[in-house]
């Protein structure tokens, strides 16, 4: 299947060039399903700990507990949060 105009993202978006772009399309292509899979979850971890890192410093005095609390919130908004966790 190839890349047409109205799959690739506008230039003025990426810095990839576009011989790069294929490449990196047709290796993504390649990879097996259980890679993908775990290269996101690799991925959800380190935004969890970026969050994490971002409120330990906006919340510095925060217990963990209050931490994951907040991290729930950013997660799942405050409404849900709240419905799962209760209040902060």
């Amino acid at each position: 299947m190839e890349m047409g105009s109205k799959d690739r993202i506008p230039n003025y978006l990426t810095d990839t060039h576009r011989d790069a772009e294929r490449v990196q399309v047709e290796l993504l292509r390649r990879t097996p399903t259980w890679k993908k899979v775990h290269m996101v979850s690799q991925l959800n971890q380190t935004v969890h700990m970026l969050a994490l890192c971002g409120l330990r410093r906006r919340h510095p005095t925060a217990s963990p507990a209050a931490l994951r609390r907040h991290l729930a919130d950013i997660l799942l908004g405050p409404e849900l949060a709240f419905r799962v966790f209760g209040p902060h």
